[in-house]
């Protein structure tokens, strides 16, 4: 939050005002009210039981509207701008459930501030935790979906991809300066209208199947498409065919898209990238900004009946 509020105040040079509300591996229904939970219907039983529980132990900060009750309602009475929001390791298992869950959440926040539609910034999760040597299902990569899809179509909600700046080892990573700055380019180019900024990096927009070739084209690619590293060689691309078992598959840049292939998938229907907890990935566009984990199907995730 220091680093985003910076880059405002020495971009806008206006004072930068910002409210730190937040507790570590929390879990998004707890910071949000009971009105905005019900609709959702997931949450009936856990409704029923949260007044008491919270009564019993109000240090508990994984109890239904809590968090929102102690730590949002406290500072309605604030016009704010908007919010950064960087939150979902603990609704990983649930990732499919957090589409609902935090487009509910949001609109919660708005019908409780009454300042409009303020825009909403999310921190898609950094890395963490080691990667599988081969492709794989994982409800990490489930959860940046999930944060990327209400970002895309929840109205004036943006995201911040830090897929690039974790840390394998530790949760907490150290480069907090580039998420900030991430946030800030976001609100810049669309909060404070700073127009041909930069603010997102390679977005999947759509792909073709040609000869056992994927392309992929892409959106926000500034300029082109570049592979960061690496000796300039395209990693983290994997790709299945009707078996939907996916295989490494080796990438190229040509004319602003991306080719895959892989002898072991004569006859691809699909591809990945960055489909892991700490994915080895390095797709950028050339203003230095990173593509995000993206899938080509819609094949039934791990997490799609959690509850």
């Amino acid at each position: 939050a220091f680093y985003f509020g910076r880059e405002l105040n020495q971009t806008l040079n206006i004072p930068i005002g910002l409210i730190h509300s937040s507790w570590g591996g929390t879990l998004a229904e707890a910071w949000t009210s009971a009105e905005g939970l019900k609709p959702l219907k997931d949450f009936d039983e856990r409704l029923k039981n949260a007044k008491s529980q919270i009564e019993k132990d109000p240090g508990n900060p994984h109890v239904c509207t809590a968090l929102y009750n102690g730590m949002v309602t406290p500072v309605i009475p604030y016009g704010i701008m908007g919010t950064i929001w960087y939150q979902g390791c603990s609704n990983a298992d649930r990732a499919w459930q957090y589409r609902s869950l935090l487009s509910a959440m949001i609109k919660d926040w708005r019908n409780s501030f009454q300042t409009g539609d303020f825009p909403f910034i999310i921190v898609q999760l950094a890395s963490f935790m080691p990667s599988s040597p081969e492709p794989r299902e994982h409800a990490w990569a489930e959860i940046r979906e999930s944060q990327a899809y209400v970002a895309e179509t929840v109205p004036n909600c943006g995201l911040a991809v830090t897929i690039d700046i974790g840390d394998v080892n530790d949760i907490h990573p150290k480069n907090k300066a580039d998420v900030g700055r991430r946030l800030a380019y976001w609100a810049l180019a669309n909060t404070y209208a700073k127009r041909g900024m930069a603010f997102s990096g390679p977005v999947y927009k759509k792909m073709s199947i040609v000869d056992g070739t994927i392309r992929l084209e892409f959106d926000y690619d500034c300029g082109g498409l570049v592979a960061r590293g690496n000796d300039g060689v395209l990693t983290g691309f994997a790709v299945a065919g009707e078996d939907k078992k996916f295989h490494w598959a080796k990438a190229i840049i040509q004319d602003d898209t991306i080719l895959l292939y892989s002898p072991e998938v004569p006859n691809p229907v699909a591809a990945r990238y960055a489909w892991d907890t700490s994915p080895v990935c390095n797709l950028y566009n050339k203003a230095g900004l990173p593509a995000g984990p993206f899938r080509t199907d819609d094949w039934p995730l791990t997490t799609k009946d959690k509850k």
